[in-house]
Order: structure tokens, then sequence, then C-alpha cells
């Protein structure tokens, strides 16, 4: 074991893992806000709200992440009206490509597991509300949403686990990430073991950490949901 390429790789590791965690950050925010209303219309009965959804959905999940982060950084460089547009400057920043790409993916993938728990609300929830006198925007916002965004814990745990593993593909558009600074390591001291050993060390340190924070939450926000001693 080549303790001092650990060692001195260190200070890379902590400033990869502080980038891991601002692209995971930036992009499960996005991938929320957009995921809201999104969820709404995949769960609508109207079919025109519902299929447009469906498709984008369809096509993110159906999808390799690598290729859509190549095809937002490289591919959308090969078109001059993207190149002269408002929106280069941006387009052209690996990590803003590497944003949009997380964020649309576990966008897709929330809306799915918010429409989900949408659709499986209790319909008695559902009939006291409107026996309340309650409107449609108020059904949604106090009743709908906060009741589905609860029973989501455990699947959206999931969800932000996997996209703190997807954004290791940061590493491949130039940015030094946890599995960048891996990278580096191994390329001055030709150890791949103890360059990756380490990466997967604090991989598995923030899984750890995010994992905790989802149980707490889940113990907060679903203790009705658990089964009665008697």
């Amino acid at each position: 074991m080549n303790w001092d390429a650990i060692q001195s790789g260190l200070p890379g590791y902590l400033d990869g893992a502080w980038l891991t965690l601002q692209l995971l950050g930036a992009s499960l925010s996005i991938g929320l806000i957009a995921a809201l209303p999104l969820a709404l219309l995949r769960a609508s009965a109207n079919p025109w709200a519902r299929q447009p959804v469906w498709a984008f959905t369809y096509v993110i999940r159906g999808t390799p992440m690598l290729v859509q982060l190549f095809l937002i950084y490289y591919g959308l460089a090969q078109f001059s009206a993207v190149r002269e547009s408002a929106l280069w400057p941006w387009l052209s920043e690996a990590w803003f490509c590497a944003v949009l790409a997380f964020g649309l993916n576990t966008c897709a993938y929330t809306v799915e597991i918010f429409a989900g728990c949408i659709t499986a609300t209790p319909r008695g929830e559902i009939e006291a509300a409107r026996a309340l006198g309650l409107s449609r925007a108020q059904l949604h916002r106090r009743i709908l949403l906060p009741s589905a965004l609860r029973r989501a814990l455990p699947a959206y745990s999931n969800e932000v686990i996997m996209m703190l593993h997807g954004t290791s593909l940061a590493s491949i558009v130039t940015l030094l990430d946890l599995t960048g600074a891996a990278r580096e390591v191994n390329s001055r001291f030709y150890a791949p073991f103890e360059a990756f050993l380490t990466a997967a060390v604090f991989y598995l340190a923030l899984t750890f950490l995010l994992v905790g924070l989802f149980h707490l939450a889940e113990r907060r926000f679903l203790t009705h949901l658990r089964p009665r001693m008697t």
C-alpha cells in the first residue's frame, strides 16, 4: 500500500469531495424544483398534460446519463446557432453542462417517484379535503403534495444516492471531482489501487452521511405510517 500517494493526494480528494457535493446539490435542486409541477402533470387524468411528461421521462430514463452528458457538453457545440446564442457562455462551461445533464436525469426519475406517490394517495384523504371545501389548488398544496412527498422519502433517498454516484461521470468532462482527484493521483504515482480505493472511501462516507440524514427525515415525517404496537 502506497501511503505516501494517499497522503499527498488528500488535499485533492477534499477539493474533489467539495466539488462532488456542489454538483450533487445543484443537480438535485434543479431536478426537484422541475419535478414538482411535472409530477402533477404526470399524475393528471388529462392525456394532453400527461403524455408529454411521460415521453420526457421515458427518453431520459431510457438513455445512459453518460450519453446525455456527452450530447450536452460535446454535441451542442457543433451547432453554430448554439455557439452564437446568449447561452453559449454557460454551455461552454463543463460545470454547467454537468449540472444540466445531472439535473435533467434526476428530474425524470424524481417525476416518476412523485407521480406514483400522488396517484397512490388514499382516496379518503382527497374526499375529506373536498368535504372541507378546499379548492383544487388548496387540495394540491395542502393534501396531495405534502402527503406524496412524505411517502416518497424512501424512494427519493435511493435516487439521491444514485445521483451521488452518478456525479463521478463529471471527471470525464475535465472536472476534478472525487473520481477526477483519484485519476490525478493515479497519473502521478501510478497507484490505481490506492487512488481509487481512497475515492471509494470518500464516496462511502458521503453515502453513509446521506443515508443517515434521510433516516432522520423518515423518522420525523413517516412516524404516522409505522404500525402501532398493541
